[in-house]
């Protein structure tokens, strides 16, 4: 049986680890000023960073619908046409519950099963809130459809005690205070992920208890930032790294380095992109110029939706037209048509 103890980690804390927590603080200091200084204009940020982490998060697990109808979902201003669509409804929920409560969400196996019960309340009310009652496997889906078993969890069996002590180790290792909570947090994750302990839902709940975790340390760049985004993103990256930390994690000889830094990783690249869309919202510089400047920081392709990602205090007409305006003067490209256009910076 696998037995938890925060008091030590199973992982090396070399320099990059310590530039990581380093930066994050930093960033950290100067966020809840501009969180109280800018109030209002970050309300367009939270909206679109939860529209974001719904997609993201349920895309990573194959549950999709379309960008419309998603940002419909988590706007509340329809209802669902299937399955996948209540999913998404269940994890809007969930989302929006951290968001308001994570003081009075404490991390217990009781509250963990309550939140995974809310994930499926629209779905399959009656299959949520339960642990695993059979052997279920980490699968890695590849990009030819195939799908690959990274780690063999623990059984259904020890699932419970798992979770109980698990819990335990990580309340009394913050509440001690001797070892920083990013890595008590990216450690309970990683921990989390190989227990396994639902029969569906797995993956959802661990992004969502990373929000929760987050924000009980103060760390709520991920109100107005996607981490799920970001993931979805290095979704290839993300299953190596939990591959590779997992590797005799059954004898507690595993070793979690890897996957702490995938994550900090994540967390820093969200504050960096959070300081980054202040001050684009913040500088007195005309919309044309704001979407110049996105443009200008891009790697590869883009699209319209990703610039309003950077710009949100900008209409959509308005970045269309912006964009339309460098490719007239030579400094992007255009390419595709209709839903597939995308875009290019102009080497000169």
């Amino acid at each position: 049986m696998r037995t938890f103890d925060y008091s030590k980690l199973n992982c090396s804390i070399d320099n990059e680890i310590m530039g990581f927590v380093a930066k994050i603080y930093e960033y950290k200091g100067r966020q809840q000023l501009f969180i109280s200084q800018k109030k209002e204009k970050l309300e367009k940020l939270v909206e679109i960073a939860k529209i974001q982490s719904t997609e993201s998060s349920n895309k990573i697990e194959g549950i999709v619908s379309t960008n419309t109808r998603i940002k419909q979902l988590v706007q509340e201003k329809t209802t669902p046409k299937n399955r996948d669509e209540k999913e998404i409804m269940g994890y809007r929920d969930v989302l929006n519950s951290i968001h308001e409560n994570y003081e009075y969400i404490p991390i217990t196996p009781s509250y963990i099963l309550q939140l995974h019960k809310y994930l499926y309340q629209y779905a399959t009310p009656d299959f949520g809130g339960k642990f695993k009652n059979a052997q279920n496997y980490i699968v890695s889906k590849l990009t030819d459809g195939t799908s690959k078993v990274l780690f063999e969890p623990l059984s259904p069996v020890e699932t419970p005690i798992a979770m109980e002590q698990l819990c335990e180790t990580f309340s009394r290792a913050m509440n001690l205070g001797e070892i920083d909570p990013l890595l008590l947090i990216s450690n309970f994750i990683k921990d989390f992920l190989c227990i396994h302990p639902f029969n569906d839902g797995n993956g959802r709940m661990s992004r969502l208890l990373t929000t929760l975790l987050l924000y009980r340390s103060g760390f709520v760049v991920c109100k107005y930032i996607s981490l799920e985004k970001k993931i979805e993103k290095t979704k290839d990256t993300y299953y190596d790294v939990l591959e590779t930390s997992s590797e005799n994690w059954h004898e507690g000889t595993n070793d979690n380095t890897a996957f702490i830094k995938y994550l900090l990783g994540i967390i820093l690249a969200a504050y960096r992109d959070f300081e980054e869309r202040l001050n684009l919202i913040e500088d007195k510089i005309s919309a044309y110029e704001m979407v110049e400047h996105v443009a200008k920081t891009q790697l590869g392709k883009f699209t319209k939706s990703d610039v309003q990602e950077y710009c949100p205090t900008l209409a959509r007409q308005t970045i269309e037209k912006a964009l339309k305006q460098l490719c007239d003067e030579g400094k992007i490209e255009k390419h595709g048509q209709a839903s597939k256009t995308f875009y290019v910076r102009k080497t000169i």
